[in-house]
C-alpha cells in the first residue's frame, strides 16, 4: 500500500536521525568535484555514470570503486586518500545547508532528539555542522568506526546505534536520507523512512515510507511546528 504525507505526518516519531551529506548539507557536489580532482591528480577520469555508482557511498568504498572503474586496483588508497582531503578543502571553503534544513533542524529540535548517522568521517560531520550553525541540535553524531565495529552504510549499524542514544526502539525514530544506500541502512535498522531531494527512478522511492522533495517541502515543515513532544522512550 502506498505511503501518503498524511500517513506519515499522523504518526509522532520519539526521535530523528538525519543524514548529513545530501540532505542536510549541499555536500554532494563538493563529493563529485573531489572525486574528478583524485581522478585528475592520477592523470585518470572518471567513466560514464559514476557520480550515480558513488553515492551515498563511505568515502573508503567509494576510493575502491574509483580504483575498480578505471581497472587500476593498486591506486585503491591512493584515491580514497586523495578523494578525502579533496572533499575536507572543499567543504571547508564553503559549506551550504540544503534549502530547508535550518529551519526544520530547529522546529524538531525543540521537541524531539535529534541525532546525525553518515558515512562520513567525524571531523567532517562535525566540522560541516558547527559551520552551518547546527551542531548544537544534535545529540548524537554515529558515524563508521572500525574500532567499535560500527560499518557503514547501506549496513544498518549507525542507524540503530543512533536510536539507541536516542533512547528510543528503533521502530519509533524517523530517518531523513537523501540516497537509496541510506534508505536501505535506515530501513535495515528499522526505522521508518523519509526521503528527500530528487525522486529515485523506478521503483528506488518505494523503499521510503515517502519521498518529498526537500527539507523545504511545505508540509514537512508544517507538521514539524505542530508535531507534539511525545513521552521519552525506554533507556537501552
Amino acid at each position: 500500500m502506498t505511503t501518503t504525507a498524511q500517513d506519515l505526518f499522523d504518526w509522532s516519531p520519539q526521535a530523528v536521525v538525519f543524514d548529513c551529506d545530501g540532505t542536510l548539507m549541499d555536500s554532494e557536489r563538493h563529493w563529485q568535484e573531489a572525486r574528478n580532482q583524485a581522478f585528475r591528480e592520477y592523470g585518470l577520469q572518471a567513466p560514464p555514470g559514476f557520480p550515480e555508482q558513488a553515492a551515498g557511498l563511505h568515502y573508503e568504498d567509494c576510493g575502491r570503486l574509483m580504483a575498480r572503474s578505471v581497472r587500476k586496483p593498486e591506486l585503491a588508497e591512493a584515491l580514497t586518500g586523495a578523494l578525502l582531503d579533496h572533499f575536507v578543502a572543499l567543504v571547508a571553503e564553503d559549506p551550504v545547508t540544503m534549502p530547508g534544513a535550518v529551519q526544520l533542524v530547529r522546529l524538531l529540535a525543540a521537541r524531539l532528539p535529534l541525532a546525525v548517522a553518515s558515512n562520513c568521517p567525524r571531523v567532517v560531520v562535525e566540522g560541516s555542522l558547527q559551520r552551518a550553525g547546527l551542531r548544537p541540535y544534535f545529540r548524537h553524531i554515529v558515524v563508521p568506526d572500525s574500532g567499535d565495529g560500527v560499518r557503514p552504510k547501506p549496513h544498518p549499524d549507525v542507524y540503530a546505534v543512533a536510536a539507541r542514544l536516542c533512547g528510543v526502539r528503533p521502530c519509533s525514530a524517523l530517518a531523513v536520507e537523501d540516497s537509496l544506500t541510506g534508505v536501505e541502512a535506515a530501513r535495515r535498522a528499522g526505522l521508518r523512512v523519509l526521503g528527500v531531494g530528487p525522486r529515485p527512478q523506478r521503483d528506488g522511492a518505494t523503499l521510503a515510507d515517502l519521498w518529498l522533495p526537500g527539507l523545504h517541502s511545505p508540509e514537512l515543515l508544517d507538521w514539524a511546528r505542530s508535531c507534539a513532544a511525545p513521552e521519552p522512550g525506554p533507556e537501552f
